[in-house]
Parts: C-alpha cells; structure tokens; sequence
C-alpha cells in the first residue's frame, strides 16, 4: 500500500459523510489521460440504512499536479444549467481529494452501436444545447480559448508527434505552410460565437444513465471558447467512427437546434458547416500530439492505437477545404506513411 492511498483511507475514515459507516477497500473506477485517479466505494453498512449498498467515487488529485478547483467550479456550473455531472460531496484542497457522488460505469463508449447511436447522442445534444444556450454568465469566469491555447494545442502536433514521435522536422518552405494553415484555423475558431466550452465532451466522458441521460464526467479543462467545439468532440470522435453521412445529418441537426434557441440564423449554415469541419481539424492536430506526448513523456501507450484515427479525420474533413491543402498533404505523404512504417516495426 503506498503512502498516497493510506492518506487517502485516513481522509475517508474521517468523513462527515461517513460517520460510523463502514465502506469497501477503493477500487480503480477508471483510467484517466492525466495525473488523477478515480476509486470506487460502496457502504456495506450504514447508520441510515437506505444508503447501504450506495457506491461513491473519489478522486484523488495530487496537489503538486493537478488542481481541484476549476472541477468544483465547473461541477457547481453545470448543475446549475441542468447537465447531470458528478456533485462534490466532501473536499480536501490541501491533499487533494474529493468524494463525489457516482454516475455508474456504463460509458457511452461501451454502449453504442448502430441501434443505439442515435438516441444517445440526440440525449448528448440536449445536454449540449443547455450548455450553449444557458453557458454564457458562466463561461467569463473561464480561461479563454485564445489564439495561445489554440496555437499551443496546434503545436503538439508537430512537436511531439512529427518530430518527437515519428522523427519529423518540416523544411523552411513547410514551416511558412505549417503557420500559414494554424493562422487560418485559429481565425475560423475565434470568429464563432463563444460559449461555454466543456473541451473533452465525447464518448468516453459521457455515461448511460436511466434518468437525466447523459452524464457527463472529465469536465475540469472546460474555457470559454467556440461554439463548434464540443460537437466536433461528439460526433467526430477521436475513438469511435461514424459514417460520414450520418455525421453530416447529425451536425445539421444540431445546428437547427442551434438555430431554434436564436444562437444562429439559418442562413448561417454554410459558414456554420465550414466552421465546425476546421475545427475538427484543429482537434485532431491536437489529440494526435497529446496521444503521442503520453507515450512518450508519461509512459501511456494506450492512446497510440487512437493516432490512425484522428489522421484519418483531418485527411478527410481538411479535403474538403483548400486552405487545409498543405496539412493534408503533409499527413497522408508524410505523417501516415511514416506512422504505418513505425507501427509495422514494433
């Protein structure tokens, strides 16, 4: 037992909450991409007896890691605009530890598939209007989604997957393109409508529930930034792919959506349409580089298997648009080929 999770009974055995009851050892509830962990308890023996059997997820934060606060603030936010997220029950800012209440295991990952996938995510897309129609008081409080953020998101790509991950530098003439293709995402990004932002909204970090569905877990990195961005995590998902046809139909409906709550016009669409396809583009530059900095900085290699996939959307998606020619040519000669090359060897 390591000298982190004895703090951690210590901290529980001490609980309010949990004043003589007696609860399981923590178990792992999930994997997650950065320092924290997340443990499951469950009362087997309560002073009010209706709680027996309720199980409790904790979060362990490492204060010299992580910080507790924006996941307070965001999940005080988001109840308050009627998203269904985990609430804080008992916190400890020092240690870094919070218990909260438990939305299951059943990720929307684990449970789509073709006669699923469009009840579960037109669920997503209520919840997803509420924060876009319902966000703004809240999202100034928010670090902004600036051309800062943006440009450092941009840059994992070519640092740690390009040159760190795959040996790649970009000669003098590719540098100017590689800038030239960031000024015109960061442009597309910022010229939206700016809302609140939950920045990871997608299969992993969205829960089946019977009542209030989805929940909604993993919202801590939330900005105040465009409006396409949580839609592009959705539909087009870094781990889980969806015919292009059908996701084209599901942006339209949200969109009129978008439209019904008068954040749009409908004569909006086509720069709507263009919008939210440069945005994907700008995640899945991001997501790729943040997949390759895992493996290499932090020793995760789970996402590497992920890296196909949101090469495969900005070759697909920058297609269509000739100012992503440079990007798009640069990933399918240069960046897939190279990965296929690596991936064959190990």
């Amino acid at each position: 037992m390591t000298e982190r999770f004895q703090k951690l009974l210590t901290w529980l055995e001490q609980l309010n909450s949990f004043d003589k009851d007696v609860f399981t050892m923590p178990e792992p509830a999930s994997n997650d991409a950065s320092f924290r962990r997340y443990y499951r308890i469950q009362l087997t023996q309560d002073v009010d007896t209706y709680r027996q059997g309720q199980t409790f997820i904790i979060m362990d934060a490492p204060p010299e890691h992580e910080d507790c606060r924006p996941f307070i603030k965001v999940s005080h936010d988001m109840t308050a605009m009627g998203l269904n997220v985990p609430k804080v029950l008992e916190q400890d800012l020092e240690l870094g530890f919070l218990l909260l209440t438990d939305l299951g295991a059943d990720t929307y990952a684990s449970k789509l598939n073709d006669s699923t996938v469009d009840y579960l995510y037109r669920d997503a897309m209520r919840a997803l209007i509420k924060l876009n129609s319902l966000g703004e008081p809240y999202a100034k409080d928010l670090k902004p989604y600036d051309s800062q953020l943006l440009t450092t998101e941009m840059s994992l790509f070519s640092d740690w997957l390009g040159e760190k991950h795959l040996g790649l530098g970009m000669s003098q003439f590719e540098k100017i393109e590689w800038q030239n293709t960031q000024d015109v995402l960061i442009k597309s990004a910022l010229q939206q409508p700016q809302t609140y932002v939950h920045r990871d909204y997608h299969s992993r970090n969205l829960m089946v529930l019977a009542k209030g569905n989805p929940g909604v877990l993993d919202f801590q990195d939330a900005v105040h930034g465009p409006l396409t961005y949580d839609a592009v995590s959705l539909f087009r998902d870094c781990y889980v792919r969806w015919p292009a046809e059908q996701v084209r139909e599901w942006i339209r409906e949200y969109f009129l959506r978008l439209v019904e709550i008068r954040l749009l016009s409908r004569d909006e669409w086509k720069g709507f349409s263009k919008a939210f396809d440069l945005m994907g583009v700008q995640r899945h530059l991001k997501a790729s580089g943040i997949f390759a900095r895992l493996y290499h900085r932090d020793g995760k290699d789970g996402y590497l298997a992920d890296i196909p996939n949101t090469l495969d959307y900005i070759i697909e998606v920058g297609r269509e648009h000739s100012e992503m020619r440079f990007i798009v040519d640069w990933t399918a000669e240069k960046v897939l080929p190279r990965l296929m090359e690596i991936n064959k060897a190990s």
